[in-house]
């Protein structure tokens, strides 16, 4: 079971007037040779942003955009959305958006929304130049109580363009084991609160653990606030 601990003290970080990201990976002025990607995720941040703050209008091609809203509310436009094009994410609002041959979207927190943090994953897709698309689903607190719930490629999830990706989140409660997906590849990230793992020292707030064909393998939440964002990929990633 092959394993890495990426601590979130030691991640790169980009600083503006309006927010703060924290990035798993290289990500634009950062950069690491030894830490591009993990199977097909290439970017995996995460963000807090203030009222009035965010990204303003800009293009994306070939990658599957996935959002999972953790606080406050993420306004999203893009040029791929079929429902219109404009949406407000609430916090455990998914969003998954296939930018194929190509989209321009923007990702703003609304002056009166207060204080929004998100996750955004990047993740390759199989096949390139596909019409865009966009999709979001908003997930029952209770369901991501009970275990970790497939909120983004799972059978009834947004769908992602890539084949055996899924992520899962969970809000497990403090001491009660939580068994992972079982897949080749698996890229665990705390949003909050903290886990006991095997063969690793505890992981906490935004720390990642990174697995290469981990089996069935339990995790035991150490505080009531936990929450989990779970990359699962399949064979040849």
């Amino acid at each position: 079971m092959p394993a890495e601990v990426r601590r979130g003290a030691d991640a790169f970080r980009t600083v503006t007037d309006d927010r703060t990201t924290t990035h798993a990976f290289s990500f634009g002025a950062h950069y690491d040779p030894a830490n591009l990607r993990f199977g097909p995720l290439v970017v995996h941040n995460d963000d807090r942003v203030a009222p009035g703050g965010g990204y303003p209008d800009h293009p994306h091609t070939d990658v599957e955009i996935v959002t999972w809203v953790l606080d406050g509310a993420l306004t999203h436009t893009d040029t791929g959305d079929p429902a219109g094009g404009s949406a407000t994410l609430g916090a455990g609002t998914v969003q998954v958006t296939s930018a194929g041959s190509g989209i321009r979207h923007s990702e703003l927190v609304d002056p009166d929304a207060g204080p929004t943090r998100f996750l955004q994953a990047w993740v390759r897709p199989d096949a390139r130049g596909d019409r865009p698309r966009t999709t979001r689903a908003t997930v029952d607190p209770a369901d991501l109580a009970a275990g970790l719930v497939p909120v983004a490629g799972g059978p009834d999830a947004p769908p992602v363009g890539t084949r055996g990706a899924t992520l899962w989140v969970a809000r497990p409660r403090r001491g009660v084991p939580l068994r992972l997906p079982d897949a080749p590849l698996l890229h665990l990230y705390v949003a909050r609160g903290a886990l006991d793992v095997p063969a690793a020292p505890g992981l906490r707030e935004g720390d990642a653990w990174r697995l290469r064909d981990a089996g069935e393998i339990d995790v035991v939440p150490q505080d009531d606030r936990t929450e989990l964002a779970v990359w699962s990929f399949g064979a040849g990633r």
